[in-house]
């Protein structure tokens, strides 16, 4: 007596197909699941028996095998209860194992038989699709996660007993499905944040609407007080829209990773990630012993804003360089290599000393020793790979009791919605999206100079003693702002704005 239920297991943001191979023989009574399967999965012998008796059914007294197939891959977590235990009641004649041929089935079972959510469902729903599945058992609180993917009936469950009575044709459960176009158009705009609330800093607010329309890493540098934080929250408000397959994708890394709220979600908004300075390297990037995504693939198409960045442990940030520069991560393990998305912004701030208050006599005693200790935890190859560096002053009494509002978000997000417009008919057969994204190659096609901006650019690159890769970046962003200012060609004053952001680079890193 064999039977088969169709499942998948996670490898990285994407599910592979897994056969759940049920078979009952004679012999003294046991219970064994092959196939690689980690803790988790080896404790679903104790839930499915107690899980079947207590929906009504009767346990074989058999030589129960469960084989995982591919079995030369690991399998975790408990999201192979219900497809055990649909498998054995196939197996034992409680249902007719074509009943349950055609269903991608998932989900941990309770001890009464109910059934509970698990993570990855999107991907998983969608691997099923892929290998044309046309119907899916899925938990209750998965439904509308599940229900995103086009073109594959999702039937949400509440117990196993459920199962059964609409494989046996008695009390059918009705496919449940959502207007994914009415959903994805649903976007609230917050007037929370805003940047008309933000008094003063308007180079700062300049530099950050020149990051956004460009897709460039930012940082600020200034004293406690002068709006870094402030500002940088700000940020994902004048920020492109999501598209619906950058929605699709953000949701899937936040369904492995366990944090969709109430497991029905679809990201409407672009992440804005800020770990706290004591996180490891690990958690930043990704890891554990099967790989799940850290911080930088949860900003995946969003932004990632380290605040007081040279407090961060200096493996943290150095780690962060690759995927910078190639946009994913790749996680090496005994048990195989996992790639992760991980093209986002960088938005960090940083302190001009260690007490905050450089330059203020009655303020700041570090001494100098102090200060290039702490400036030199951050490197320069990581402060290379940095487009746009900004001094900010402290804010003064004044501008603090100006009554007038500041720019809205609003108004300035019309504005890098047009040169992102621009961006993307200039590149629409090159593959990227963003000024940030351009190669070398693409560079000399896109950022030429004529000659006087040539002259320019040569004497800032002898006099700050910069790299070729910020010179890379110095076109990349003086392309942003002649794209902002609808201007074809990069001239004197794009490039004069562009030089003043890279004018820390020495300054800053003794």
């Amino acid at each position: 007596m064999l039977s088969m239920i169709k499942s998948s297991a996670l490898q990285g943001i994407d599910s592979y197909p897994v056969s759940v191979e049920v078979d009952l023989s004679s012999g003294l009574p046991s219970f064994d699941i092959v196939g690689l399967p980690d803790s988790a999965v080896k404790e679903s012998r104790e839930r499915v028996r107690t899980a079947v008796k207590n929906s009504g059914f009767s346990f074989p007294v058999k030589h129960i095998t469960v084989n995982l197939a591919p079995a030369d891959t690991r399998k975790e977590g408990a999201s192979f209860d219900l497809p055990i235990a649909l498998g054995i009641l196939c197996a034992c004649g409680a249902l007719e194992n074509e009943a349950a041929a055609d269903y991608f089935v998932t989900g941990e079972l309770s001890l009464d038989g109910s059934v509970r959510p698990v993570n990855g469902v999107l991907p998983m729903v969608y691997g099923a699709k892929q290998n044309g599945i046309k119907k899916c058992f899925i938990p209750m609180e998965n439904m509308d996660e599940a229900a995103l993917i086009d073109g594959i009936s999702v039937y949400p469950v509440h117990s196993l007993k459920q199962i059964v009575s609409h494989l046996s044709g008695k009390d059918k459960i009705p496919a449940y499905s959502v207007d994914v176009k009415a959903l994805f158009g649903d976007k609230k705009e917050s007037d929370i944040l805003d940047f008309a609330h933000v008094k003063g800093q308007e180079n700062a607010k300049r530099a950050m609407e020149i990051a956004a329309a460009g897709g460039h890493n930012f940082l600020m540098i200034g004293p406690p007080g002068s709006g870094k934080t402030m500002l940088a929250k700000r940020l994902p408000t004048i920020l492109p829209d999501l598209t619906f397959e950058e929605s699709i994708e953000i949701t899937k890394i936040y369904s492995i990773a366990g944090l969709l709220r109430n497991k029905n979600s679809l990201i409407l908004t672009r992440p804005f990630r800020s770990p706290h300075h004591t996180i490891s390297a690990s958690a930043l990037t990704g890891g554990g012993r099967i790989p799940k995504p850290g911080e930088i693939s949860l900003s995946h198409h969003g932004v990632l804003f380290l605040d007081e960045l040279p407090e961060f442990q200096r493996a943290a940030l150095e780690i962060m360089r690759q995927p910078l520069e190639d946009g994913q991560v790749t996680i090496a393990r005994v048990n195989g290599t996992l790639t992760f998305p991980s093209d986002f912004m960088l938005v960090a701030a940083m302190n001009p000393c260690p007490c905050g208050y450089l330059g203020d006599g009655n303020k700041c005693h570090c001494s100098m020793n102090e200060i290039i200790r702490y400036r030199s935890k951050i490197s320069g190859p990581l402060l290379d790979r940095i487009d746009i560096m900004v001094e900010m002053p402290g804010v003064s009494y004044e501008d603090l009791e100006i009554e007038e509002q500041g720019e809205s978000s609003s108004n300035i997000k019309e504005r890098v919605l047009t040169a992102h417009e621009i961006q993307l008919k200039r590149y629409q057969k090159e593959g990227i999206f963003f000024n940030a994204q351009l190669s070398a190659a693409q560079i000399e096609k896109y950022c030429a100079l004529g000659t006087k901006e040539k002259e320019l650019l040569k004497q800032a690159f002898l006099r700050l003693d910069l790299s070729a890769r910020a010179y890379h970046k110095i076109l990349k962003v003086a392309r942003t702002v002649a794209d902002l200012a609808g201007s074809e060609e990069i001239t004197l004053p794009h490039l004069a704005e562009v030089l003043q952001y890279r004018s820390l680079d020495r300054k800053y890193l003794l």
